[in-house]
């Protein structure tokens, strides 16, 4: 009798966990599609000139993962959703210390606007990451939604199976997180 994919992931995520460094070495072929897909979901969200790309994001959020003191994670769900943050992390890192340049890359606007229009879309990554902490601070659930579906590209019924609920309570979470991240982003 095999053994399913998610249980030797999640056996293999529990030998890393325990110290085990060649768990780390069998995992990271079997992981690395999962992470590259959830890499593509968070750079679809990008500009399109965006100079990170999902392979560097995949790495970069690899070497958090690995360089991590006292990984331990429950299982494959928990590993994943931990995943898509430490991504988000990487982009909005990424975001505050890309260097504000004259020569901005070119959109579909104005030459004279085009400056403006990079700056807008990082501090909008900002802005959206800073709100996000703010919603997680009175409601983490809602915030792990979003993050899970917004960057992370995750279908409903992923979102509702790493979170241990049922689909309607993230389809419901999810209309009220949009809602309260409109009515915070667009304060004046």
């Amino acid at each position: 009798m095999s053994m399913k994919p998610s249980q030797n992931i999640t056996q293999l995520l529990r030998k890393w966990g325990d110290g085990d460094r060649s768990a780390l070495d069998e995992l990271t072929p079997i992981i690395y599609d999962e992470l590259y897909r959830i890499a593509q979901a968070y750079m679809h969200r990008e500009r399109s000139d965006h100079t990170l790309q999902a392979t560097a994001l995949v790495n970069e959020a690899y070497v958090r993962l690995i360089n991590w003191e006292n990984a331990k994670f429950d299982d494959r769900k928990h590993f994943f959703g931990v995943s898509a943050h430490l991504m988000r992390m990487v982009l909005v890192d990424f975001a505050r210390k890309r260097p504000k340049r004259d020569d901005a890359p070119v959109y579909k606007v104005p030459l004279e606007d085009a400056d403006d229009v990079a700056k807008e879309l990082d501090a909008d990554l900002v802005a959206l990451d800073e709100a996000l902490n703010e919603l997680a601070a009175f409601d983490e659930r809602k915030a792990r939604i979003v993050e899970l579906k917004f960057f992370g590209g995750l279908k409903t019924d992923e979102i509702a199976e790493i979170l241990g609920v049922a689909e309607i309570t993230v389809l419901r979470e999810w209309k009220k997180a949009k809602a309260w991240l409109y009515l915070t982003l667009n304060k004046t």
